[in-house]
């Protein structure tokens, strides 16, 4: 009877050995299965499904995204996953605004058209320029400097707050600020905003310090030309000019600007007393169409322009027409782009809250007013009181509303023969599809899109990227 009875009880023992051994495996495959699946981006799905997912998302939920797994975020920041978003046509075109108030640093920030929201970028980081403490690439001198009453007086601008003195422009999916004033003099320095890192980094420096040079891409490279630049005798106009390839990361000469109009002043104090300097640029019909004016404060003669391609690496006159009606002051990448091969252009010159959209015909050499009614707000103290841009597709301008709210208006043509630029119909026969008629009487309704409160800050520049 003790015999069976230790034989039940080791039988028992046995079997309980075995539970506790099946549920520690079950345990262990449970543990295996979650680290398994912990180690993927979404659980039970493999990695190259969930990076099409994440691929779709639209671009502005990313910044939270990032914040569910270091796993998480370097997909999020990585080039295959936007290299994906290309490949599937999901990419995003995006505005971004630079805004400045007074001498505080310039602010850029990025609208989402379609969600209507927008998303402040990080500040520029410091440096360290010669002869100067640590500043900041855009801290600009007081209104009390002497450097920059001069330039205001020079390029006619009021006393007030210290502009922009640098450059913005976006290339190859990221965007690019150049030059600029620093207390020791003109800035060289070169930072590049990575929207997929969300961060600024610094570049190649140019050649040359320049502030209020005038930028423009070109066959995926970017072209500086003109500016001012300070030496020991003071504020020197740049007819100089260099190009950057992003890709390699260097800097090459371009030959300088001729500005043979300056050679035709009748005397030689002329010659001496205007300088001709960049006022505007924008690549078209694949070469850089430099707008020129002779300037000395108070007076301002228009000298046309020229136009450099690429092909002859050579300089040739601007045809007459396309110079002479360009807006005259800040022609090039504020009010100036170019849409489906047509080269528009924003003049508020004849009313204080009425603008109006020219387009240009290369047939004709001639401009011609496509919009005839551009709510445009102006305000006296503004560097920039409005700004032009192609945002998919549209001519948009943005501008500050009665409330001095920055806004984004959209064009809708009210005619269905319109002169907005469509990929049904091409650059070579648009003007022969509209009559001169239509052409000067066209009005449009304007759609706001975006509109923001951003307190006493006031535009200075805005650049498209598609990412």
């Amino acid at each position: 009877m003790g015999a069976v009875l230790s034989l039940a009880a080791s039988r028992s023992w046995i079997n309980d050995y075995n539970q506790v051994l099946q549920s520690e495996t079950c345990k262990k495959k449970k543990v295996s299965c979650f680290n398994e699946d912990n180690s993927r981006l979404i659980p039970c799905l493999p990695d190259e499904l969930s990076m099409h997912i994440l691929a779709r998302l639209p671009r502005i939920h990313y910044f939270n995204l990032r914040l569910v797994s270091h796993k998480w975020k370097a997909t999020l920041m990585s080039p295959q996953l936007f290299n994906l978003r290309k490949e599937l046509g999901m990419t995003e075109e995006w505005l971004y605004v630079l805004t400045k108030v007074e001498e505080e640093k310039p602010l850029w920030y990025a609208l989402d058209p379609f969600l209507r929201k927008w998303q402040r970028l990080p500040p520029i980081p410091s440096i360290i320029s010669e002869g100067e403490s640590r500043k900041s690439l855009w801290n600009m001198v007081g209104p009390s400097n002497k450097i920059v009453e001069f330039i205001k007086g020079w390029l006619g601008q009021k006393d007030g707050p210290t502009s922009f003195c640098g450059s913005g422009i976006g290339v190859d999916g990221c965007l690019y600020v150049l030059g600029g004033f620093s207390r020791a003099g003109t800035l060289r320095n070169v930072w590049q905003f990575n929207p997929i890192l969300n961060a600024w980094s610094e570049m190649s420096p140019m050649s040359t310090g320049r502030a209020y040079c005038k930028t423009s891409i070109l066959n995926n490279k970017l072209y500086v030309v003109g500016g001012v630049s300070q030496g020991q005798g003071g504020l020197t106009p740049l007819q100089s000019a260099e190009v950057f390839d992003p890709r390699t990361g260097i800097w090459s000469e371009v030959p300088s600007m001729p500005c043979s109009r300056a050679r035709e002043l009748p005397n030689a104090f002329l010659a001496d007393v205007l300088k001709p300097i960049a006022t505007g640029m924008t690549s078209y019909m694949g070469r850089l169409c430099v707008v020129q004016s002779l300037y000395s404060w108070p007076f301002i003669v228009d000298a046309g322009g020229e136009i450099y391609d690429p092909e002859t690496n050579s300089w040739g006159d601007m045809p007459s027409g396309m110079g002479e009606g360009w807006p005259v002051k800040q022609a090039g990448t504020k009010l100036s782009v170019v849409l489906d091969g047509q080269l528009y252009a924003c003049d508020a010159s004849g009313s204080l809250d009425r603008g109006k959209i020219k387009v240009y015909d290369q047939n004709k050499d001639a401009w011609k007013v496509v919009i005839g009614n551009v709510p445009i707000n102006e305000f006296s103290d503004s560097e920039s009181p409005f700004l032009l841009a192609g945002l998919h597709g549209r001519l948009h301008v943005i501008t500050k509303d009665a409330k001095r709210d920055i806004a984004v208006l959209q064009a809708e043509p009210e005619h269905s023969f319109s002169p907005f630029p469509s990929s049904s119909t091409s650059s070579d026969d648009s003007f022969d599809q509209v009559p001169d008629s239509l052409v000067e009487s066209e009005r449009a309704n304007w759609k706001v899109i975006a509109a923001r409160d951003f307190g006493s800050a006031e535009l200075v520049s805005c650049v498209v990227l598609d990412i």
